[in-house]
């Protein structure tokens, strides 16, 4: 019985040297888990300013798009009223409150 502790401790500290450097890849990967997973919790509940100014700007910009469509509609609108058309008028009325509503939201 003797003879196989010592035969086996013998082979397990010759391989030893061989598998060392995944025993420390393992014991750092052990190690760093907890800060590793944190860190990624924290990357996914919180956004970089990076992205907020890139998700502001993209707002604005869909924001000036829409103020652009409400406009053409409006001239479309009004001029149809100008001939005489009473249901266009309605409508050019309501694009410009809209267009208004709209424009407190916009940079100047």
């Amino acid at each position: 019985m003797r003879d196989v502790r010592r035969n086996l401790a013998i082979v397990v500290l010759g391989l030893a040297p061989l598998t060392g450097g995944c025993l420390a890849k393992t014991a750092f990967d052990v190690a760093t888990a907890p800060v590793r997973v944190v860190s990624q919790g924290a990357d996914w509940a919180t956004t970089s300013q990076d992205e907020a100014d890139r998700n502001r700007g993209r707002e604005i910009r869909q924001r000036e798009e829409h103020y652009g469509e409400l406009q053409r509609d409006y001239e479309k609108q009004a001029e149809r009223c100008e001939d005489g058309n009473d249901e266009a008028c309605r409508k050019a009325i309501a694009i410009r409150r809209e267009m208004e509503t709209l424009s407190e939201s916009l940079p100047r």
